[in-house]
Order: structure tokens, then C-alpha cells, then sequence
């Protein structure tokens, strides 16, 4: 379906590595940030094969290679740039060529600038923008949990300005990744009471500033082509807050609910692919974009789902007829048969077993915390209205009496009494006790129900407050005109995303609500109609003609919709959803995805003190391996060549002066030099030999040292 944000980071990095040094062999050194970013898109063996002899990681220990040059991808962090010094103090590599995720800190830049070592040994200096993660083909995220309390926590103030700051330059990869210049437009809450409601309009023209700088030194963007000119709307989590907390019921957003996930970089389910779960085939699996059976249904309600996955599992047995039981298993053409086809038909029975396993286990879980029972209320309480689309009655009713069912569970007791108080747009103080102590909830989930308060929800209201119920952003969702369009009474409630871009595909979205960063040129293309509008005429600015409604076959208008705060998996399936009704290419761009407890335990974080929320930027500060900065062991070559030159400077053995020696004569050494070597000399003349005196000194000395003799063995008694 279009454009994939995955392929198309992919090709970039790729493509990076692929024209860095052609046709050179080289090393790629990555850092920890810029190898998560790369692991994503980019499997190791396709970066091997663009003449690559290693992948190396910067913070580690690495041997010295003068002969082989060095790309470096790297995050634009301080002690990354220390750590790059370091390999260039120390001449790692023959050359260096820097490629940067993202935009690279005067600060650091400088220091480059003003580097000797840096000027001699970089050949290049680039900056890729691609700085975030695209998890799905249209769902891109920062993989940034704490964005949430920096934005909205009271605490978090002085830290907004710098972080908006990087959600905006993070936004601006995305559209550079794209090729695309958009009209930008943000979300102005009516009536707005809570301290965040500016962050849309702050954080819009953050980006309009960063995009409008990109172009004005890179003239070759935007790229020219005739797709229309695409769009940017930037929201946050308080635009909708129904959509966090609701039951879902499509696949995806079931089973993030409902089953113990384990999320990280990737997602894993822990399941059994064969029937005997006793067999120690209990693992993890991942569940990711490489699935086609996940790709195509986890948009698919859930009673769709069953139904379908049990007919294309008949299927592919079917199309497998090899491994079926056979009245002769043992015949020849069979073992072919099967040993042919049996990668494919192991990993397509191992495919099948992980959903219909998942699909089984949230069925489960769905039956036993009765949340059917739960969404008919959910749904009237997030619509207004009942199944048969009137206005819904005796809510209050139907919310106490589940509350009173021993079998809802406590989160979903608190997720219903949230809901009701959005519905009713705030409550009493003293019923929203009565509440939670009928709920038998703990005194920490009013602290939750306190906190959405920060989120611009109406918590309390008077007891002579006279204001008529909260009305949807969008209006109320008409009945389905004909039985086809008629869904689920259980997924009536569609997220106010959806309705959002509908409206401005249609050209009728409120500029009150959603206002244009450049109303005075942007306006009329929004309202007019952006699909007569290609990327072109933006530095050309010659006209273009009028067009009718794109056909499939011509390049579809993008929409980026960036959702400050965190977005659902409901919004997630709206936006693919917009994207395959109204022919556009819909990208949903957010810090992290929610899942509902994972928004519970956020909202209730805004109430506590902020130092326990152990957020990155008032973490000590990273800092570059000490063993960088270490002297490098010699290596074996070096070693034996220093033990070669050692060898060389010893002095010889005096084996001349040792063969001329005499070992009668007193003075046989005397005329040997320090290094062994026999001094030449003219020998005197023979010496006359006389007669000495008894008294001499040498005769004397000799005559002490025999008495001391005599002494020492007693020749002359001990002393009494």
C-alpha cells in the first residue's frame, strides 16, 4: 500500500554505505543509538555486501587498521564525538567518512572544525535525517516513553523547551526521508483549561522553522515530483482521551491489551507452535512486518479474524497436501515431496500456530473479564449513543452495576470510571468518591483520575454547574447507511483521528481547531484542494492546472499526522484505514505507543515526584569509554619487531678478548674494553725482576690476611 517508511529508510542507509567510498573496501563503525536505528531497517548481511569487511561498534574495544578506511554512522551525542576523537587521535583508520542520524550540535561541529587530526583524516561530513523508527510500513515512533511526562508532567517545565526541540527535528527527518515540504497545521483546543494546550502551536512552528532552514540550504529539496504536496498535522494526546483507555477489538489492539506482550525494539509473544506444550516448544516469537499473516489481519475485528485465519489455515494445508497423513508416508515421491517443500511449510505452520494461538488466548481473556458486557457501555459511553445510534440512557445505572460484578477486574473498573467522568465532562468531588470506593479501588487510581485534569479534562464541576455535556470534536458518528457499512455494536466509537483526516481530505476541517503555521499561504491549498498542488511548483511557483481526483495509478498525496504524547492502536488502524478509502498515503508519527495500562500508570505518574520518574535528560550525562583513551598493546607483529631492534642494540659476547686471555698474568683484563672488545696496544718491555723488601705493603697485607686465617679456624686456641 504506497510508500513503505521502512523500505524507504532502508534504501537510505543503504544507499549511504553503497556511495560512501565506492568501490573501496571499508569498515562500517556504528554506535549503540545508530545501531538500533540501523538493526531496524537493515539486516547486517545487506550492509556486508556493499564492499564491507566488518561492522564494528564505537564504544568497544576494536584493533587498529591503518590500511582500511572507516564510515562512521554515528548519533550526534557528545561523548560519541568523543569517543570519534579518539579513534582519530589514535589514526585507527587510513580515512575517516562521518555520517551523522542527525543534525550535529554547533558545539560539536566546532570542535571538529577546530581539529587538526579531524581536518587531516575525515574525508566527509553528512547528516542522513533518520533519526527515528519506523516500526510499521505508515507507523513511525522516537521510541521515547518519557516524551509523555516531559510534555504534560508540572515538574517537567524547564525541560519542555529543549525536548520539543527534538521532537521537532525528529519530525523534519521524517518529511526530508520523504521527500516532502508540507502545509502544516496543529491542533488549537476550544476553551482550552489546561497549561499544555499551547504545546501543539509551540511545537508546529519548532518544526516550520527547522523545515524552512533545511530548504534554504539544500536547494535540491524538495526533491521535484509530480505527487501533490503534502501535509503535516500535528496534535497530542489530549485531542482525544477516550481512545486510551476504551476496549478495542481489531486484532493488534486487542492482544496489546489483553496478552503479556513482551515489547521492546521488537515485539515477542511466548507460545507454543506445537500441541504438546510439554515438548519444551514453549519460545518466543516475534511478531513484526516479516509476517504476511500478521500484516494483512491485524486490522481485522476479532470475529473476522477467527473465521478467516481458521479458512486460509485449510488452505495452506491444502496447497500442502505432501505432509497431510498419507496411506504410505514411506514412498519415495512423498519423502521428495516433503523434503522439498518443507522450509516453507515449517515456517508457514509455525505463522499459523502463533495467531491462532494469540487469537485463542485474547478470546479467553475477553471471556473472562466479560468484556462484552463492558464495551456495550464503553461505546455508548464514548459515542453518546446506544446500538441503534439514539441517545444512550441510564448510563450511570449500567457503569454502578458493573461495578459491582465481582468478575471485572480492577483496571477495568478504573478504566469504566474514567470513561464515565469524560462522558459526563466532569463529576462532583464527592461521586467521584463514592465511585471509587464502590470500585473498591486503591486511593493511587484517584490520583489517576485527578492527573487527567493536566490532560485538559474537566475532572470536577460544580453542583450548580449549568454546562450541557462535551460534544466529540468531530460531531456525532451517524448510523451506518446500509447493512454492509454496519460493523460491530462493539467497535462503534472510531478515535477522533479519523474523523480529523477525513475532514481534511474533504477540505473541511475548522481552521479554528486545526489552524495553518502560514495561513496566508498555505490556507488556500488546504482548502482548495492539495492534490492540484505538486512538490514542484513550490520553488518554481509556476501554475499548475486543475485535476481531478487522483486515479490509483498516479502518486499518492502524503499525510503525516504527528501525535505528541503517545498514540493507540486504534489511531494506528484509522490512519490505514483513511489511507486505503480516500487513495492517500497516511503516516502516524508519535514519541511511543500506548497500550491502556501502559497510559494508566503515565497519567498517574503526573502527580509524583519528578525525580522518580528517572527521566534520560536528568541522567548523568553519558561518557565515552575510558579504555579509548588507554595505550593500545602492541600487536604480535609489533611485539616481535621491537623484540628484533632490542636484540640488535645488546652488546656482543666478549668471545676475542676472552681467547686472548691470561689468566697467570694479574692485569689479563685490563686491557678489555666495556663492550668485550680488546683494546689494541704496544706491549712494554719485559720487567726486571728484583728483589722487595720484606717490609713492604703488599708483603704486610698478605702476612694479616694468613693470621686472620689461622684465627678464624683456631689454630691458635679460643680465648678464655
Amino acid at each position: 500500500m504506497g510508500t513503505s517508511a521502512i523500505a524507504v529508510q532502508q534504501e537510505i542507509i543503504l544507499e549511504a554505505v553503497r556511495s560512501t567510498a565506492r568501490g573501496e573496501w571499508k569498515v562500517v563503525v556504528l554506535d549503540a543509538g545508530s545501531k538500533r536505528i540501523v538493526d531496524g531497517v537493515v539486516k547486517e548481511d545487506d550492509i556486508l555486501k556493499e564492499n564491507v569487511t566488518n561492522i564494528e561498534q564505537i564504544e568497544d574495544r576494536r584493533p587498529l587498521n591503518h590500511e582500511m578506511d572507516a564510515v562512521y554512522i554515528l548519533s550526534p551525542q557528545p561523548h560519541i564525538v568523543d569517543c570519534l576523537m579518539a579513534d582519530l587521535e589514535r589514526r585507527r583508520y587510513h580515512r575517516s567518512y562521518i555520517i551523522w542520524t542527525s543534525l550535529l550540535p554547533p558545539e560539536q561541529r566546532l570542535r571538529l572544525d577546530q581539529s587538526a587530526m579531524a581536518r587531516e583524516q575525515i574525508v566527509l561530513l553528512r547528516v542522513l535525517n533518520v533519526d527515528f523508527y519506523p516500526r510499521e510500513s505508515h507507523l513511525i515512533t522516537f521510541r521515547d516513553p518519557w516524551s509523555f511526562p516531559t510534555l504534560f508532567h508540572p515538574a517537567c517545565n524547564q525541560l519542555v523547551r529543549r525536548h520539543m526541540d527534538e521532537l521537532a527535528q525528529k519530525v523534519v527527518s521524517i518529511c526530508v526521508s520523504l521527500g516532502e515540504y508540507p502545509t502544516i497545521r496543529y491542533h488549537s483546543p476550544r476553551n482550552p483549561t489546561h497549561e499544555a494546550s499551547v504545546l501543539c502551536s509551540h511545537l508546529a512552528r519548532f518544526v516550520q522553522l527547522e523545515l524552512d532552514q533545511y530548504a534554504k540550504f539544500h536547494e535540491d529539496f524538495p526533491p521535484t515530483s509530480p505527487r501533490p504536496r503534502g501535509a503535516l498535522i500535528i496534535t497530542d494526546r489530549s485531542m482525544d482521551l477516550f481512545a486510551p483507555v476504551i476496549h478495542e477489538f481489531t486484532y493488534q489492539a486487542m492482544i496489546h491489551d489483553l496478552l503479556p506482550l513482551v515489547e521492546g525494539d521488537k515485539v515477542y509473544y511466548k507460545t507454543a507452535l506445537t500441541q504438546d506444550e510439554n515438548s519444551g516448544n514453549i519460545k518466543d516469537v516475534e511478531i513484526g512486518e516479516k509476517d504476511s499473516i500478521w500484516v494483512k489481519n491485524r486490522h481485522l475485528h476479532m470475529k473476522d479474524l477467527l473465521e478467516k485465519l481458521a479458512s486460509e489455515f485449510q488452505a495452506f494445508k491444502a496447497k500442502n497436501p505432501q505432509f497431510a497423513e498419507s496411506d504410505n508416508p514411506g514412498s519415495l515421491n512423498n519423502i521428495k515431496d516433503m523434503l522439498a517443500g518443507l522450509p516453507q511449510f515449517q515456517e508457514g505452520k509455525e505463522a499459523f500456530s502463533l495467531h491462532l494461538n494469540m487469537a485463542s488466548d485474547a478470546m479467553n481473556v475477553f471471556q473472562k473479564r466479560r468484556l462484552a458486557d463492558i464495551a456495550s457501555v464503553e461505546q455508548s459511553l464514548a459515542t453518546g449513543l446506544d446500538e441503534d445510534y439514539k441517545k444512550a440512557r441510564n448510563l450511570a445505572d449500567q457503569v454502578v452495576r458493573l461495578l459491582d460484578d465481582n468478575e471485572i477486574t480492577f483496571p477495568d473498573r478504573l478504566r469504566l470510571i474514567i470513561q464515565y467522568l469524560l462522558y459526563r465532562d466532569g463529576l462532583l468531588p464527592s461521586d467521584t468518591q463514592k465511585l471509587l470506593a464502590h470500585a473498591q479501588l486503591p486511593a493511587q487510581d484517584g490520583e489517576v483520575i485527578h492527573n487527567l485534569d493536566l490532560l485538559g479534562a474537566h475532572v470536577s464541576r460544580p453542583i450548580k454547574d449549568t454546562r450541557p455535556l462535551a460534544q466529540p470534536p468531530f460531531g456525532r458518528k451517524q448510523a451506518p447507511q446500509s447493512p454492509s457499512q454496519e460493523g460491530s455494536g462493539l467497535s462503534r466509537y472510531d478515535p477522533a483521528i479519523k474523523p480529523m483526516l477525513e475532514e481534511h481530505i474533504r477540505g473541511t476541517l475548522d481552521q479554528s481547531i486545526f489552524p495553518f503555521t502560514k495561513p496566508h499561504l498555505d490556507a488556500a491549498e488546504g482548502l482548495l484542494g492539495q492534490e492540484n498542488v505538486s512538490q514542484a511548483s513550490l520553488r518554481s511557483a509556476k501554475p499548475t492546472w486543475a485535476r481531478t481526483r487522483p486515479s490509483a495509478l498516479e502518486p499518492r498525496q502524503r499525510i503525516i499526522v504527528f501525535m505528541a504524547g503517545g498514540a493507540t492502536y486504534s489511531e494506528s488502524r484509522a490512519c490505514y484505514e483513511v489511507s486505503q478509502s480516500s487513495n492517500k498515503d497516511v503516516f502516524l508519527a508519535t514519541s511511543h505507543m500506548l497500550t491502556p495500562s501502559l497510559y494508566l500508570r503515565q497519567v498517574g505518574d503526573l502527580s509524583v515526584d519528578k525525580r522518580r520518574l528517572d527521566l534520560p535528560a536528568e541522567r548523568p550525562k553519558p561518557q565515552a569509554p575510558a579504555h579509548l583513551f588507554e595505550r593500545e598493546p602492541p600487536t604480535a607483529s609489533q611485539a616481535y619487531a621491537k623484540q628484533q631492534s632490542t636484540s640488535l642494540q645488546q652488546p656482543k659476547p666478549p668471545v676475542a678478548s676472552m681467547g686472548a686471555m691470561d689468566l697467570n698474568s694479574t692485569h689479563a683484563n685490563a686491557n678489555v674494553s666495556l663492550n668485550g672488545a680488546v683494546k689494541s696496544r704496544t706491549l712494554p718491555p719485559a720487567p726486571v725482576i728484583a728483589a722487595q723488601p720484606a717490609s713492604s705493603k703488599s708483603g704486610k697485607k698478605e702476612k694479616d690476611k694468613d693470621s686472620e686465617k689461622k684465627r678464624k679456624h683456631h689454630f691458635f686456641g679460643s680465648k678464655k
